[in-house]
């Protein structure tokens, strides 16, 4: 599908309530809570009709355009096209994997529990306010929830028995206080001081036990944080089994698992969720071109689905941020983008990281198996004049995103409030991502409307089906029909009327409303599937 359809201008969602996106999550079968019937399960969310949709299509167009078209079909820095292959790895690998990429000795988060309320909380997330002398009791709260700030400032205004100023409050991150103050520290949501204990170590990984006997440590595995060690301990095994040449890359799409702390933010952070990432393996030289192609072309991929606008950037990490595989000038840069709850700041969507060969040298120094590549085009030239070849482990570019980010992103981007509509709200996604393609409404459901209406519905189902759902819907007014439509985020509604059955001017035409602007116009049925195919862009 190509990008049809211009582009809408970007709302701000500094102006965007998360609140009302959430609830219209529920109502419209985007996403719902986990167990929700049993009283839900912190950090999992599952995906409604139109959710479950919506997140296949954006998984459907990473697919297509990273991998089938080799990133959109563009032209790499060496002047080729760019060549990526598939992979689907195991949720559970050998534990040994992990010891390898440093996971299980090294993935941890501060971790601090309360006492008092038996609430465990992200020490690095926790803000302590207190007044700016420093002295009398300091009240926790959660760093960019506005509510727990506000609850802290209420309760520190009510034990200095006045109205503070900005410049009379002192606000420090917890990790940073000397433990000797804990016990004038009042937790988020405790009473008492001193409740909460010092930082410690958690591990994210979720461990389990394979095998009969289940022996918890001999049989101990984990469940993946990430997808990217599957690419890397099958780099051999795809170089041996197809005829790629470096540069090229290997991408999955895949679940991967973290025992998040405090898993918050919607499905922004959770524990269960779904990455689309690619490893992208080049000589050392290059990595740097490569690094600024695949940085710029992943921040051009989502403006092309619909986020173009002032909610999202490219950044990159100074130098203070980089991570520990980093070395050798080695760059990382984030798309980001500006949620409702980060708002006016922004949060990871994707990372684009320069490697360089921490993970193939890990795993090889690891498993003892040779993992270097064996480049024909390189080398010192030998006496005919060809190149002898040179060994080495490749360095990678990984670009990595989160699907359920941005499938949440897509939803706060899509959210537009319109005060006119009845239904107040309509979803304006792109026409490519959009779960529901088009919907057929008969007005009434007498005087062969329903009979017209059904056929229309048959035959753009059989054609634009297997690209989205197509609606018939025959209940309610034609208006409620509408704002339902609205919130689902269809982006063009076909109504068959007393006019396309009756004898007239207007015989065999529908009413063709279009989602962004309201408008509505007629053209004949036989038009409409390459009406829609032109603004899906098919």
């Amino acid at each position: 599908m190509s990008d049809a359809t211009p582009q809408p201008k970007s709302i701000d969602n500094a102006d965007k309530s998360m609140d009302d996106i959430m609830s219209l999550c529920k109502r419209r079968g985007f996403i719902y809570q986990a167990s929700e019937i049993y009283g839900g399960i912190n950090g999992f969310w599952d995906y409604g009709p139109l959710g479950a949709q919506l997140k296949k299509n954006l998984r459907d167009a990473w697919w297509e355009d990273v991998i089938m078209m080799g990133c959109s079909g563009a032209t790499g820095p060496d002047g080729e096209p760019v060549e990526i292959v598939p992979l689907d790895t195991c949720i559970i690998q050998n534990p040994k994997v992990w010891e390898a990429s440093g996971h299980i000795g090294g993935f941890n988060d501060p971790m601090v529990d309360c006492r008092e309320t038996k609430s465990r909380y992200r020490a690095d997330h926790v803000q302590v306010m207190s007044q700016a002398s420093g002295e009398g009791q300091m009240y926790a709260f959660i760093g960019g929830d506005d509510a727990s700030e506000a609850a802290a400032r209420k309760k520190l205004e009510k034990y200095a028995r006045t109205e503070l100023t900005d410049d009379q409050i002192a606000v420090t991150p917890l990790v940073e206080l000397d433990l000797d103050v804990y016990g004038r520290v009042v937790g988020p949501d405790a009473k008492e001081a001193g409740t909460l204990t010092a930082p410690r170590a958690f591990n994210l990984m979720f461990p389990t036990v394979v095998g009969a006997t289940g022996d918890v440590e001999d049989d101990k595995a984990y469940l993946r944080p990430e997808t990217a060690q599957g690419i890397f301990i099958h780099f051999k095994n795809v170089v041996d089994t197809t005829r790629v040449k470096l540069p090229f890359g290997i991408a999955n799409v895949g679940k991967s698992f973290r025992n998040e702390v405090t898993p918050r933010n919607f499905t922004f952070r959770s524990r269960e969720f779904e990455q689309m990432e690619c490893e992208f393996f080049c000589h050392a030289d290059d990595a740097k071109d490569w690094y600024q192609f695949w940085r710029d072309s992943r921040m051009a991929w989502w403006e092309s689905i619909g986020l173009a606008g002032a909610n999202l950037r490219l950044r990159e990490h100074d130098t203070d941020e980089l991570a520990h595989y980093a070395k050798d000038g080695a760059g990382t840069a984030d798309v980001e983008y500006k949620y409702p709850f980060t708002a006016p700041d922004y949060g990871e969507l994707e990372g684009i990281a320069h490697r360089a060969d921490f993970d193939l040298k890990q795993h090889q120094e690891h498993s003892k198996v040779k993992l270097e590549y064996f480049d024909t085009t390189r080398g010192e030239l030998a006496p005919n004049g060809q190149p002898e070849g040179e060994r080495y482990l490749p360095h990678c570019i990984e670009p990595a995103a989160g699907l359920d980010r941005g499938v949440l992103a897509l939803i706060c981007e899509a959210y537009t409030p319109d005060p006119d509509r009845p239904s107040k709200v309509f979803m304006r996604f792109h026409p490519r991502i959009a779960p529901i393609k088009a919907a057929v409404f008969p007005l009434v459901a007498k005087g062969g409307m329903p009979e017209v209406a059904l056929e229309l519905h048959r035959e753009l189902r059989q054609r634009f089906g297997k690209y989205g759902l197509i609606e018939y819907d025959a209940k309610q007014s034609v208006g409620k029909r509408y704002a339902r439509m609205d919130e689902a985020g269809c982006p063009f509604c076909f109504t068959i009327d007393g006019e396309t059955v009756e004898d007239g001017p207007n015989k065999d035409t529908v009413t063709v409303r279009d989602r962004d602007t309201a408008e509505q116009t007629r053209m004949p049925i036989s038009q409409v599937a390459d009406f829609l195919s032109q603004k899906l862009g098919l």
